[in-house]
């Protein structure tokens, strides 16, 4: 008797062997991908989208190649997200957890082949994460309480974070720069009063830290160019209704006379809306709409400085700086609240002049000006600080520090070796294959930068036996060295999140024996 076909024509479905063997190609697949980027010696990669322009983009984020990608297979689409999450959650990692995440199916691939249930792999899994996350936290440094120490582990972790990266070349500069950048933020992650502008022209060495806010904008004519003690009233108001716009209106008159009486009636409203502005008692008017040249003129002849379509981020971030709320109605005065700066004034970056606010309400508010050769160039170097700074953020709030290098990664296989050794029964095979997995990182690490990473790996392995062990791959040397005297850092929180994602994803992906893929809509034949 013929089973009664349940779903469509063109859906699919896939069980046991074969759906786990999908799932496991496509997660190794994106693995192999982003894993040539990992490391101070990794690759770019070139993106080029296929719409409109050609878009290209050069990176070697993890993140933003993974997201930039259409990708059909729903296990590679796990991988993606756990990307994603990483990247908002904690900034940096992007790579690893994808790599750790991949290494993982591939060891649990070889155990399902030797007929071990996914289960057994899965539980054997969890055991090994919470070892290794044990054997982190007994490793861990945690300098919150000497300021100078303190100083000198963020300056670290950012130049490990900034050196996989286009900026590695530079990385003292900018790790200064991320660091006085986060030290401003006193402990709020809030990375918004950390503007990021960019400027092509000159190298990346130019770029530089300001301490109040530049805003993209110049300054209207016949309008004061520097004004000290501002009060600034930042609003988000049509200033442009002061001329009726012939597309866009449909007025009955009998004559031209009328048309003119109705301009005059819309100049005297937008004259008494000036007036209401004014009357708050400001220099400065900072607008997100238009404002057009009767407006200006009159803020002119007050002496006040308007600053019309202030794009959204400029005037939130703008609010947020000066201690201001943003306006929409000036019919009370006292409700309204302004921001306060010491001096306004135009500078000059490169060929572009800008704003320049100083002596800000909020100390925390800086700006950061990137130069570089290319746009791209510029994207790339904006991604690889947000990266830093965001590591920075979230390590002043919990300052555990780990040393870098491929050494977190040794002292977690060890530990989860030893706990192999202690587990009976078929879970043993799935914890052993857990180290086997951590193992790779420090491996891929020497692989992209051209050393012998069996050989290097083999001998670290045999320095973290002894106590106190500080060892991980110094790719410049391309041997085994001090990571405590290199001074390569990397923040627990981004270790952590890297571990327990990459588990999580992998036991997510493992419990999976069925794809069912939905008939794709078809379109009605509308006639």
């Amino acid at each position: 008797m013929a089973v009664e076909k349940i779903l469509k024509d063109d859906a699919s479905e896939e069980k046991g062997e074969r759906a786990r063997m999908a799932s496991f190609i496509g997660a190794m697949a994106i693995a192999d991908l982003v894993k040539t980027t990992l490391g101070p010696k990794g690759m770019d990669k070139i993106l080029q989208s296929t719409g409109r322009g050609q878009l290209v983009t050069v990176t070697n984020d993890g993140a933003t190649i993974l997201k930039s990608l259409h990708i059909d297979n729903p296990a590679a689409k796990v991988l993606v997200d756990i990307s994603k999450v990483q990247d908002d959650e904690v900034g940096d990692g992007t790579t690893s957890v994808v790599v750790l995440a991949g290494e993982l199916l591939r060891e649990a691939e070889k155990l399902v082949n030797s007929k071990i249930h996914p289960m057994t792999i899965i539980s054997g899994y969890r055991m090994a994460a919470d070892a290794a996350r044990n054997a982190l936290l007994q490793k861990v440094v945690d300098n919150k309480e000497d300021a100078e120490k303190f100083r000198s582990d963020l300056m670290k972790i950012a130049m490990t974070t900034l050196s996989s990266k286009i900026l590695s070349q530079d990385k003292e500069h900018f790790a200064q720069l991320a660091v006085d950048a986060v030290m401003r933020l006193k402990g709020s992650t809030n990375l918004e009063a950390i503007q990021i502008i960019k400027k092509p022209g000159g190298s990346l060495k130019d770029s530089f830290l300001d301490e109040g806010f530049i805003l993209d904008k110049k300054i209207g004519i016949g309008q004061p160019k520097r004004i000290e003690n501002a009060k600034i009233l930042v609003a988000n108001t049509a200033m442009d209704t002061d001329k009726v716009k012939i597309y866009g209106a449909r007025v009955r008159v009998d004559s031209m006379s009328k048309v003119a009486e109705i301009e005059a009636a819309e100049k005297q409203k937008m004259r008494e809306k000036v007036q209401k502005i004014i009357g708050h008692g400001i220099n400065c008017f900072i607008n997100r709409q238009l404002i057009y040249n009767f407006p200006e003129e009159l803020f002119a002849d007050a002496g006040i400085l308007a600053i019309e379509h202030a794009d959204f981020d400029g005037i939130e971030r703008l609010a947020l700086v000066t201690g201001g709320e943003i306006a929409s109605t000036f019919d009370n005065p006292e409700s309204v609240k302004l921001g306060h700066c010491k001096l306004i004034e135009e500078i000059m970056i490169g060929e572009d002049k800008l704003i320049h606010f100083s002596g800000c309400e909020m100390g925390q508010a800086c700006t950061i000006v990137l130069r570089g050769a290319s746009q791209h160039v510029l994207d790339e170097a904006d991604r690889s600080l947000h990266d830093a700074l965001c590591v920075l953020s979230q390590t002043v709030n919990d300052s555990r520090v780990l040393l870098g290098g491929g050494w977190p990664e040794m002292i977690m296989a060890k530990e989860v070796d030893e706990l192999a050794r202690k587990t009976p029964g078929k879970k043993s095979l799935a914890i052993e294959a857990f180290s086997k997995s951590l193992l790779a990182i420090p491996t891929i690490i020497a692989d992209n930068a051209g050393l012998d990473s069996a050989e290097l790996v083999a001998q670290l392995r045999a320095e973290h036996h002894r106590e106190g062990c500080n060892a991980g791959i110094d790719v410049i040397t391309g041997s085994v060295g001090d990571m405590a005297a290199l001074g390569i850092s990397e923040s627990f929180k981004v270790k952590q999140a890297v571990l327990l994602s990459a588990t999580e994803a992998a036991e997510m992906i493992l419990r999976v024996d069925e794809i069912i893929t939905c008939a794709p809509r078809r379109r009605e034949d509308r006639m």
